[in-house]
């Protein structure tokens, strides 16, 4: 039989070859082939206190952004603070203070006519300059397509120094608005100051139409009791205070995002979650056609 070495002294040979220990480390320490192998790792390593859960939560969110796109996370056309050209500063100043934001995407007459973006700040010369005009304190808006890749977004927004961007569909026409600080709570968890309201009408926000029907977009916080109300759905708040606690219970353990769960008449997609806790769904009401095929 050839010495499979050559030139190698038996004690050398002997050292070439991998022993037990450094094969089985070699196998569990290879490379993921995917990111769903990747994922498993993280929460493996979560699972033995090598990673606490913030920090899994941030790197999954890091990994859900490149997934995501602008529709997924936008404002909704219907749920936009707009200011109107038309209106003098007396008139939307009082709006202004009362919805508390730093920018504004400002109109001409129509929705889908948007000419700019107000700062909040600007306005403060409204009370030095007598002729005060506010198309001359418009910033440019910047429009993105719904299916803009949110990491693609981000980086956008850090290289041109922008906070805001308005979203249209495929015809020109306004769909929603997205800021940075939507893109940045998919990676560190929400994000409030002191002029976030906790309303309930912002836990159950209507998104445009999917193939199968109606959709909303839920906070997982949101009480069992005011869904049921909204929704017309009648699930049990005894054991379980919020939909997210519903959902988990329903899994049997804290699910992943983009896993789903039909409960009763509604399907439950999961649009962010971490370690710990669902963040936010969307419900999507099951049309009776696929009702039927389902029972």
């Amino acid at each position: 039989m050839p010495d499979p070495y050559p030139g190698l002294s038996a004690g050398a040979q002997h050292k070439q070859q991998p022993t037990l220990l450094e094969r089985l480390c070699a196998l569990l320490m290879r490379e993921p082939e995917d990111r769903k192998q990747l994922l498993a790792m993280l929460h493996h390593a979560h699972e033995r206190n090598l990673l606490d859960a913030d920090a899994l939560s941030m790197i999954e969110g890091v990994m859900q952004v490149s997934e995501l796109v602008a529709r997924d996370i936008m404002i909704p056309r219907s749920k936009m603070d707009v200011i109107d050209i038309a209106q003098p500063p007396d008139q939307f100043i009082p709006f202004v203070l009362d919805t508390a934001h730093s920018r504004f995407p400002v109109i001409e007459g129509d929705r889908d006519d948007v000419i700019g973006i107000l700062l909040a700040k600007d306005l403060l010369r409204h009370y030095e300059q007598v002729d005060f005009n506010v198309r001359d304190m418009l910033r440019p808006v910047v429009f993105i397509p719904e299916s803009k890749r949110l990491n693609v977004l981000l980086r956008d927004f850090r290289a041109n120094r922008n906070h805001i961007a308005i979203v249209v569909d495929e015809y020109g026409g306004v769909s929603g608005l997205v800021t940075i600080e939507d893109v940045l709570e998919q990676i560190v968890g929400d994000i409030e100051d002191e002029h976030d309201l906790d309303e309930e009408e912002d836990n159950i926000i209507p998104l445009v139409d999917g193939p199968n029907g109606k959709r909303w977009r839920i906070r997982a916080l949101t009480e069992i009791e005011y869904f049921n109300e909204i929704m017309g759905t009648d699930y049990q708040d005894e054991d379980h205070d919020t939909i997210g606690g519903m959902v988990t219970d329903h899994f049997g353990r804290v699910p992943r995002r983009g896993e789903n769960m039909r409960i009763g008449p509604l399907r439950f997609l999961i649009q962010r979650a971490d370690a710990r806790q669902i963040h936010m769904l969307v419900a999507e009401r099951i049309p009776v056609a696929i009702d039927e095929e389902d029972g």
